[in-house]
């Protein structure tokens, strides 16, 4: 989630600009991000920089255009080339809060977080109005875990910087305390102020995820056909369409939709769900095509590590239920010592039952939904736990609860979870 809502600071931050719009030869306007060719963005960055080397902006500018590529097209290799044009950039103006604030936001991409306070905060000591310092901000207390404190920073955000990126984080605080409906109102409000085709993209995928995480498939797919109506492209709504065709039985649909997201951007999310999808449909060769997805997100996974991302979440999560248990074990417990948020608990909760430890996963799994998050997975996790653990009335009310919130949350876990609820009865 934290890199998808740094896309967003990136996208959104400074208004997106017309596809046709061309870049100013002697300034470059960081709206250009916004634009509907992103390599072209850069390119025409380039080639302003080749005969405007000293522009410090320009610098600050490309570097959060390669870590913007970096996220939409699900390839690492570009964070080293974006810490190379911020760190450029830092050193033609050591006192201005872009490149400390592209700084912050490829931290959060690489899910450092703790960096990604850091920079955020030196920022906004340059300039407490920084957008993309204080969406970066916000971002990385959510994803420390400190959930009272992002929700101030984000007050504070709002009181300085309203609109449609402090809005949608503003929200998923609320979500992440289980207000879903102040999350939705506040949404809706920043549908209503999306002024450009990327804006209303971007705010009515984040309503369709809302909604489809309450069970809600009908709205959550009107909510991604008015996304994709203003921009075609947008992964995050197609892969959210999948998601929510799959879970209304739309296999098919749901089945090609993530096929083309993966194509374009294989990041392990999607490719754990295609292959699921591909299990679930289980036609001649599907065994195999769900094999190779899983295979890729290995691959994702040491190609993210080796240009700086903590891929340790990921890891946890993908090899738990396909690859190495051990590992995701490892993996879990690195993650939880740096950040305690609801997913890293959640994360090691299953990480730690798939090993046969589930007395020790016990409170992770009960602290993950503490906070009245309401996820459909963590209450199965939660559920099959305290089955293990002989707290079986508990673990049918965790199993039933997970699929009256959310009946299709997964491929694969929803029909564990009515089999392990028939057994429990």
């Amino acid at each position: 989630m934290a890199v998808a809502m740094t896309g967003g600071a990136i996208a959104l931050g400074a208004g997106r600009a017309p596809a046709s719009q061309p870049v100013a030869a002697a300034a470059v306007d960081p709206g250009v991000l916004g634009g509907g060719d992103l390599d072209a963005s850069i390119t025409a960055l380039q080639t302003h920089l080749r005969t405007q080397p000293k522009d410090a902006g320009g610098w600050a500018t490309l570097g959060l255009a390669y870590v913007e590529q970096a996220r939409t097209k699900g390839d690492p290799s570009r964070y080293p080339q974006a810490e190379q044009a911020l760190r450029r950039s830092a050193s033609l103006a050591p006192d201005s809060d872009q490149a400390l604030a592209g700084r912050a936001a490829l931290a959060a991409a690489r899910h450092d977080f703790q960096n990604a306070l850091t920079f955020a905060d030196a920022a906004l000591r340059r300039n407490p109005y920084s957008e993309r310092a204080l969406s970066s901000r916000v971002d990385a207390l959510v994803e420390l875990g400190r959930y009272a404190d992002a929700a101030a920073a984000a007050r504070t955000a709002d009181a300085r910087r309203p609109g449609v990126p402090v809005f949608t984080r503003y929200a998923y605080v609320h979500e992440l305390t289980g207000d879903v409906s102040t999350a939705r109102r506040v949404l809706e409000q920043a549908l209503g102020a999306a002024t450009s085709p990327g804006d209303t993209a971007y705010v009515a995928t984040q309503l369709g995820q809302l909604a489809w995480n309450q069970g809600d498939y009908r709205t959550a797919l009107t909510c991604y056909a008015r996304a994709l109506a203003a921009d075609d492209g947008y992964l995050p709504a197609l892969e959210g369409r999948a998601r929510a065709r799959a879970a209304d039985g739309d296999r098919a649909a749901a089945i090609k939709d993530m096929e083309a997201v993966v194509a374009r951007s294989p990041l392990p999310g999607p490719l754990v769900e295609l292959g699921e999808l591909y299990e679930a449909r289980g036609a001649a060769g599907d065994r195999a095509r769900a094999r190779q997805q899983y295979a890729l997100v290995d691959a994702w996974t040491a190609l993210a590590r080796a240009n700086g991302v903590n891929a340790d979440l990921d890891t946890a999560l993908a090899a738990a239920e396909h690859g190495d248990k051990a590992a995701a074990l490892r993996a879990a417990r690195a993650e939880w010592a740096r950040r305690h948020t609801v997913h890293t608990a959640d994360a090691l909760a299953w990480a730690l039952h798939v090993n046969g430890r589930d007395r020790e996963a016990l409170p992770y799994a009960r602290r993950a939904t503490a906070t009245g998050y309401r996820n459909a997975a963590f209450r199965y996790h939660r559920g099959v736990i305290e089955l293990a653990t002989g707290h079986r009335a508990a673990g049918r009310a965790s199993l039933a609860s997970a699929l009256k919130l959310n009946p299709g949350f997964s491929p694969l876990g929803a029909a564990r979870a009515r089999k392990a609820l028939e057994g429990a009865e």
